[in-house]
């Protein structure tokens, strides 16, 4: 049950007839994965906290550097050649203390990551690598795990949810085809602010309503965004029958 100190704090979302106290409840007895803690892993680890998604786990294996205070608002300029996950733990206890942070400072992979995935309730992807993100997608759909998936570099950006336990969601691997992929970075290719803001912004959101199961998450759906144009685009997707890792 939820107690005063959090009738208050989540005030404003408890009064949403979706959400009410069922909603809430379920955010906070929730586990999220959030793999990067840059552009998009900022917004969406503070949304996520501020909203009161119980427990937080981080994961980066990276530091904090001064070209990524543009654009990764959950670090500060103290905070400099700090582990990015710590630093993010300092900034989002001090927006709510009741929440749980748990940091990884490493890369994740085989068993351990394995390991992770299967004990969160979902997974947000905010890394900027197409070997990566292959490697969570499969990871999600091997454990039944729920992903949402964001990229943004230059000016445009995009959002998906890939749900396991649909049936008919496709997966990643269902868009991208692993080996055909353009391997860019933020650091190689530049991206203005706030399109990480917006786009790690839609990631929270879709994450929220994943875990209380409230209103219409973008499964089957890319979103796309034209920063420059301010124009949004949704694709449908359709699941590859062929398609090594969704698909049996």
């Amino acid at each position: 049950m939820l107690n005063d100190d959090q009738l208050l704090r989540y005030s404003r979302q408890i009064m949403l007839a979706q959400v009410d106290i069922k909603g809430q409840q379920a955010w906070l007895d929730s586990r999220v994965l959030i793999i990067g803690a840059g552009g998009l892993g900022s917004p969406v680890a503070i949304y996520l906290a501020a909203a009161g998604v119980g427990h937080l786990v981080l994961v980066d294996d990276d530091e904090v550097d001064l070209s990524n205070l543009q654009r990764q608002i959950v670090h500060t300029t103290d905070r400099i050649g700090q582990a990015k996950v710590e630093s993010a733990k300092q900034s989002l206890l001090a927006l709510n203390p009741a929440v749980q942070v748990e940091t990884i400072a490493r890369r994740l992979t085989g068993e351990a990551l394995a390991q992770q995935v299967e004990q969160a309730d979902l997974v947000v992807d905010c890394t900027d690598n197409f070997s990566s993100r292959f490697v969570l997608n499969r990871a999600c759909f091997a454990h039944c795990t729920p992903l949402v998936s964001g990229a943004a570099i230059r000016t445009e950006g995009q959002v998906a949810v890939y749900d396991p336990r649909h049936d008919d969601s496709p997966c990643y691997q269902c868009l991208y085809k692993e080996g055909d992929d353009e391997n860019l970075t933020c650091s190689e290719s530049g991206v203005l602010a706030p399109l990480v803001g917006i786009i790690g912004s839609v990631q929270a959101m879709e994450a929220l309503k994943v875990l209380a199961s409230i209103g219409t998450p973008l499964v089957g759906r890319l979103l796309l965004l034209d920063g420059l144009g301010m124009e949004w685009r949704s694709l449908k997707l359709r699941k590859d029958p062929a398609c090594p890792v969704c698909s049996k």
